[in-house]
């Protein structure tokens, strides 16, 4: 299976811009909502676009159709009514010898070409999690690139001696505490639904 990393990489690339995107979204009065009905072709074209490929866009078709799917957390960053940005965070879950503890995946995250490189993914991670929090979800999972998203607190998690039930490199494999100390005590497996493996 080849190696899917959820964040495009004109994303991944951390520059100036980033570190001052509060205030850039800002001006652009740009709304993170959840989707719409009518949002979803937009937002299968935004992704193809996005990764220059199909695969991943169908991926957030399948999951959409799926008890996985959170409508409340499959977020976009709108301007003006046009759709800049699309986050989806799913439910997957952690398996341990004496438990399975239901988490989050974020996968993926997309950001009009554009308008990418003007803070509108981070504002989109930013209130994705927020949002994360207030479903009670103690953890999310992503597969990306690590310079990026360390700056939201996710850190490796193979460090707490969890895997992953896909092939990914250990450093773009992470995990992110929703709550304090969720990780304390566990070990185990990070099961991906199926359709994960097509991507």
């Amino acid at each position: 299976m080849r190696q899917m990393n959820f964040v495009p990489d004109a994303i991944n690339r951390v520059s100036y811009y980033e570190c001052v995107a509060y205030l850039i979204t800002e001006a652009l009065m740009l709304n993170i909502i959840p989707e719409s009905y009518k949002e979803i072709s937009t937002i299968h074209k935004l992704i193809t676009e996005a990764f220059d490929q199909v695969k991943v866009a169908e991926l957030v078709d399948i999951i959409r159709q799926s008890e996985n799917f959170i409508p409340e957390l499959s977020l976009v960053a709108v301007e003006n009514e046009e759709v800049l940005g699309h986050i989806l965070f799913s439910q997957i879950t952690i398996e341990t010898p004496n438990q399975t503890i239901p988490s989050l995946a974020l996968a993926p995250l997309a950001v009009k070409s554009s308008h990418q490189r003007q803070g509108i993914g981070s504002r989109l991670v930013e209130v994705g999690l927020s949002k994360c929090r207030e479903f009670d979800y103690p953890l999310v999972i992503v597969v990306g690139e690590p310079a990026y998203y360390q700056r939201f607190g996710f850190q490796t998690a193979g460090k707490f001696g969890l895997r992953s039930s896909l092939s990914f490199p250990d450093e773009v494999f992470m995990i992110l505490e929703l709550k304090p100390a969720a990780l304390t005590n566990i070990t185990g497996t990070v099961r991906y639904p199926a359709y994960f493996q097509d991507v």
